[in-house]
């Protein structure tokens, strides 16, 4: 007696119906898989702009608020009486070596205008290639979109620009992130030695 071994009818049948199953799901996984990577990629494009929107605001605040002297930024004189033209203090501030002060030149006036020589918030919106390089772009496999940010200054009063960066994908806005950016000078930290 000869004894050969193959598969039963019952095995042959549970054996189609697996493979079946793993081929009819295989377009199922794959969405949810590509929909968890964009979804990533958008969280991904929020965190970048709001890592450069804080970036945005260590900048000058305008272009004429450093004096050529030193690089230190100085509050504008935007009322007239507000820097005290002896001490160069406005209220609030500290009378102290190293504190904020108000510009020597108590008359001199905002440029709020693109261009200079100082990388200010005005050449944010208007130059933002040369100062950031935002484009978060993802297109591999084509089934991920391409996501850019712009940076928008608005000035909602006096001594103030608001700093807004949208995100945008397929010209749709997928988020907008706002900061804001004052008149108020800057410190000079020094280093302690020891």
């Amino acid at each position: 007696m000869v004894k050969k071994s193959a598969f039963t009818l019952i095995e042959l049948i549970f054996s189609i119906v697996i493979i079946s199953i793993a081929v009819i799901s295989m377009p199922t996984i794959t969405q949810v898989s590509s929909k968890g990577i964009e979804n990533s990629l958008v969280q991904e494009a929020i965190f970048t702009a709001s890592t450069e929107l804080s970036q945005a605001q260590s900048y000058y605040w305008d272009e004429n608020s450093v004096e050529s002297a030193n690089t230190l930024a100085r509050v504008i004189n935007l009322n007239n009486n507000d820097c005290n033209s002896v001490t160069k203090l406005r209220p609030g501030h500290i009378n102290q070596p190293k504190h904020r002060r108000c510009l020597n030149n108590n008359t001199t006036p905002l440029l709020n205008a693109a261009g200079g020589t100082i990388n200010d918030l005005n050449d944010l919106s208007h130059n933002q290639a040369s100062i950031f390089d935002l484009a978060f772009s993802a297109d591999a496999d084509g089934y991920k979109q391409d996501y850019n940010s712009t940076f928008i200054i608005t000035y909602p009063q006096a001594g103030v620009k608001k700093i807004t960066s949208t995100i945008v994908s397929n010209n749709n806005i997928i988020s907008s992130l706002s900061a804001y950016s004052c008149n108020i000078g800057e410190i000079d930290y020094h280093k302690k030695t020891y």
